[in-house]
Formats: structure tokens, C-alpha cells, sequence
């Protein structure tokens, strides 16, 4: 228990929960660049999944972090998994109990062109597109502009929950205001490598977990249009893996072209039956177990802003795929390449044919979907094309038996999740959002992008809700990932209202 809140009387619910917005931003207006300053140092602890010394550098801060806001807090660990860093906080005269996930994991870094290394957090004056510079981080009193942009791996996706919650724990703590609810956080330090581990820890410790009524979300990015935005679902994840083959060793392209079968080609062929010219899944069966939305989640779709246009010419596109709007597009399964090999390009190419050529696939799919059942969709369709499939590299009997084989390797997955939008529990959420956001709040039934949290809704048997804060425009998952300051801004107030809803 916080010793310190402990001590302090409950404020009226309504007056509570206005205070904690105005004492959120006199804090952050009076410690702007210590809030940065901290962030700064949180990112740049590497934070990839698979580089545990690393990772558990990460927890163990976070735990540190916990702890001096008075959480009783510590890390859970499973052998060969990245460990969950687990706090509670007891609040006297709580009548419920808020979970609050984020995770501390990110992407790796990859090979492409930062403008600064992507564990050496670097403040910009302005987004690069918009003709951002350098500049030095703040010192004590001096204004910050709420348009700088914070430029590291991880500093949208998904630590800038942790620069709003960490003020707004401080915040309420000086100003002595307590929270309305039990707190539970789990920080996971696995959901860029697909949580595998995540289910697993619930079994283990599902006395830690049962008593709480309903999960926040901390991640994200806000609405396209820059309104700020709940979400109240996500789609699942999964992929698959196609080899296919042409001889056995590499051949020159003079001597055995037009007469060796090309693996690039066939690859190419192979994927182009995929899709229509729209960009619709042509794959049997592939739209058929969707769950189509309840009335009231398909009337906050249709309320949302129409953003289209404004998006293709951002995206220097001139149409995309589909017919209808982004929104609804992304409650549809999806198939994509994420991938293509088959021996190199540019001034790497050289005149051979080679041996194979692979392409990875990525699933995103929705409610009603089955991720082992998808994959086995795709199985059937490259079958129907005429190819043998196989599980590892054929042997010589495969080759002098089928002219065309296909390796696939699935990968791991998750299904989708889905919290109705009148759902109980969310009326205070949306009420203290609403503080904040006024009514620029957009209601949103499905995200595009991918959590595990039917983990939550499934295993747990509980309500989730997605509480976005970084900006639309954040390069997750690439090169230059950034936050815009007035975001994590933003995000200080928000999670002090709803830590008072």
C-alpha cells in the first residue's frame, strides 16, 4: 500500500476527479523538464525482447519507479521469459480495482536510417517532415513547446505511457489526492516477440490477477485526424512463412534462363492469386467466420471523421485498397507481405538463378477468427495452385516427384479481442476522458494493429479498454520512432483522471 496516500482522506468523486486534471498540469507545467529529463533515461536502456540482460535492466527500473511512488511493486519470472514486473497499490474505501498493462518491450532497431542512434534519445524541434532540428534538452523553468519531438526506439511504442503515468502518480501524491480505485500494474516485457509467455504467467499467478474489474490499456497512438481516442478492441496477429523452390543449386542466368523454372518468378505468381486488383483477400473461406459489429459499436464507426483524403495525400497515395473507409477496413481480416528474398538487388545482383525464394506473410485478424484455422486458408489456397507442401526442405525423392513445392512454416499468433462500447465498465472511463479531451473524444470499436488482450477478455474474463496517448504520425515499428511532446502533455492529465474516475 502507498504509505503516503494511505494517510489521506478521500476527496467527493466529482471534485476528486477535476482536481486531479488541473494538479496534473500545474505538476508537468512545473517539472516539465525533469518529467523529459527521466524519459530521456528510460530510453535509453535497450529494451528488444530477446536481449534479456538488457530487458531485465529495464524491469528492474521499473520496478525502482514503482516502488519511489509508493507501489508495492517486484518482478514475476518464468524461465526463458522476459519478466512481468507486477505493483499494487491499495487505496482505503476502493470499492474496485483498475489494471493497468503496459509493455516495456520494443521493436528492434533494424538496419535503417536513423537520424540519431536508437537508444540515444535526441530532442527535435519539430517532427523531421516538418523540417525538425536538434536541440538541447530543457534545462529547469525554461518553456517547453508541446510541438518538440523526442526521437528513440520504444519513445511511442510503448514507454510513453510510462512518461504520463509516473507524473500523474507524482502529481496526485502533491497535490493529496488519492485514487479512486485499487491499482494493479503489469508491465510485459514480450508483446513485440507475440506474448507467449503472458498466458502462462496468468496460470501461474492467478490469485494476482482475479479481483480486478477492468484493464486499461496504456497504448497506441491517438486518431489520424489528432483527436484523441478509446478503443475498445484489436485485431489478432499471426503469419506464415512460403518457400518455393527452383534447382538445387544456383545456376548462371545466361546459360539456363527460359529454361530453369525462376523461384522469384513463381513466388510472384504465387502471391499475385492472393488478392483481386482491389486488394481483396481472393482466398477461400477467408472473410467467412468475421463477427460483424453490434449496433451501437457500428454508430460510433460511422461518427468517427471521415480522414481518408487527408491520409492518401500525407501518404502520397493516390488510391488505396479496398472499398470503404479506413476505419472499416480495419475491422476486416487482413493478408500482407511483410517480406520477399530470393538472392539480392541493386549493385549486390548478380546473373544467377537461384535456389529458392521465401516470402513472409502477415494475418491480422478479427472477431471470429481463428488464427490455426486462417493459416490453414492460405495452406489450402497455395495447394490449389498446384503446389506440394512441405514442413522442411525437400529431399530428392520430393523434387524428382513434384514440380512445384512450397515449404510453409507457421508462425505463433493471437485472435482478436473486443470489449462492447456499452459495456459498464465504461462509462467512468469515458466520463474521465472526457475531462480531458473534451469533445474531441472519438469512440473507437476496433484498433488495426494487434495486443494480446483476448488474454484478458478470454482467460481473465475481463472488460479491457485501449487508452491511446502518442501521436498518430510516431514511425512505430521503423526507423525515427518519436513522440510529440504535447502528447505525453496530454497523457499526464489523462491518466490522473482516470486513476480519479
Amino acid at each position: 500500500m502507498n504509505r503516503l496516500l494511505s494517510l489521506l482522506p478521500l476527496l467527493p468523486l466529482a471534485v476528486q476527479g477535476q482536481d486531479a486534471v488541473t494538479a496534473a498540469r500545474a505538476y508537468r507545467e512545473a517539472h516539465g523538464a525533469t518529467i523529459l529529463a527521466h524519459y530521456r533515461d528510460l530510453l535509453a536502456i535497450p529494451n528488444v525482447a530477446n536481449d534479456s540482460v538488457n530487458i531485465r535492466r529495464n524491469a528492474a527500473e521499473l520496478v525502482r519507479l514503482l516502488s519511489a511512488h509508493g507501489v508495492v511493486a517486484r518482478q514475476i519470472t518464468r524461465p526463458g521469459a522476459p519478466p512481468l514486473v507486477y505493483g499494487r497499490l491499495d487505496v482505503p474505501g476502493a470499492t474496485r480495482t483498475i489494471g493497468i498493462y503496459v509493455h516495456y518491450d520494443g521493436q528492434p532497431a533494424g538496419t535503417g536510417n536513423w537520424v540519431t542512434p536508437p537508444w540515444e534519445p535526441a530532442l527535435y524541434t519539430r517532427a523531421l517532415h516538418q523540417g525538425g532540428t536538434p536541440r538541447a534538452w530543457p534545462a529547469a523553468g525554461e518553456p517547453i513547446d508541446p510541438d518538440w519531438r523526442i526521437y528513440a526506439r520504444s519513445a511511442s511504442d510503448d514507454k510513453a505511457p510510462f512518461a504520463a503515468l509516473f507524473p500523474a502518480l507524482s502529481a496526485l501524491r502533491n497535490a493529496r489526492i488519492a485514487p479512486t480505485s485499487n491499482l494493479v500494474f503489469l508491465f510485459e516485457g514480450e508483446e513485440e516477440a507475440g506474448s507467449a509467455s503472458l498466458g502462462p504467467y496468468f496460470t501461474d499467478h492467478r490469485d494476482l490477477f482475479d479481483g480486478i474489474d477492468l484493464w486499461l490499456i496504456l497504448d497506441g497512438p491517438i486518431h489520424q485526424s489528432g483527436r484523441p481516442q478509446l478503443v475498445f478492441g484489436v485485431r489478432g496477429v499471426s503469419s506464415v512463412e512460403v518457400t518455393v523452390y527452383g534447382p538445387t543449386r544456383p545456376l548462371h542466368s545466361g546459360h539456363y534462363g527460359n529454361w530453369a523454372p525462376v523461384p522469384g518468378r513463381l513466388l510472384s505468381q504465387l502471391l499475385a492469386t492472393m488478392w483481386d486488383d482491389d486488394g481483396r483477400v481472393t482466398i477461400n473461406g477467408f472473410y467467412d467466420d468475421v463477427i460483424p459489429l453490434d449496433p451501437v459499436a457500428r454508430e460510433a464507426l460511422d461518427r468517427l471523421p471521415d480522414q481518408d483524403a487527408a491520409l492518401r495525400a500525407s501518404l502520397g497515395l493516390v488510391e488505396t485498397e479496398g472499398i470503404g473507409r479506413i476505419e472499416a477496413r480495419l475491422l476486416e481480416p487482413a493478408l500482407t507481405v511483410l517480406g520477399m528474398r530470393s538472392a539480392d538487388v541493386g549493385t549486390e545482383a548478380r546473373n544467377v538463378i537461384p535456389i529458392d525464394a521465401t516470402a513472409t506473410l502477415g494475418l491480422r485478424l478479427v472477431a471470429g477468427n481463428d488464427p490455426e484455422r486462417m493459416q490453414s486458408l492460405v495452406e489450402a489456397h497455395i495447394q490449389a495452385q498446384g503446389y506440394h507442401l512441405v514442413r522442411s526442405a525437400p529431399d530428392s525423392l520430393t523434387r524428382e516427384r513434384y514440380p512445384r513445392i512450397a515449404r510453409v512454416t507457421r508462425g505463433d499468433g493471437y485472435r482478436a479481442a473486443r470489449t462492447p462500447v456499452n459495456h459498464p465498465a465504461a462509462a467512468p472511463v469515458i466520463a474521465a476522458a472526457h475531462r480531458v479531451a473534451g469533445n474531441d473524444l472519438l469512440i473507437v470499436p476496433g484498433l488495426g494493429g494487434s495486443l494480446p488482450l483476448y488474454l484478458f477478455t478470454d482467460m481473465l474474463g475481463k472488460p479491457t479498454i485501449i487508452v491511446p496517448i502518442a501521436n498518430a504520425d510516431n514511425n512505430q515499428h521503423a526507423e525515427n520512432e518519436n513522440v510529440r511532446i504535447g502528447n505525453l502533455w496530454y497523457g499526464i492529465e489523462l491518466v490522473a483522471a482516470l486513476l480519479t474516475m
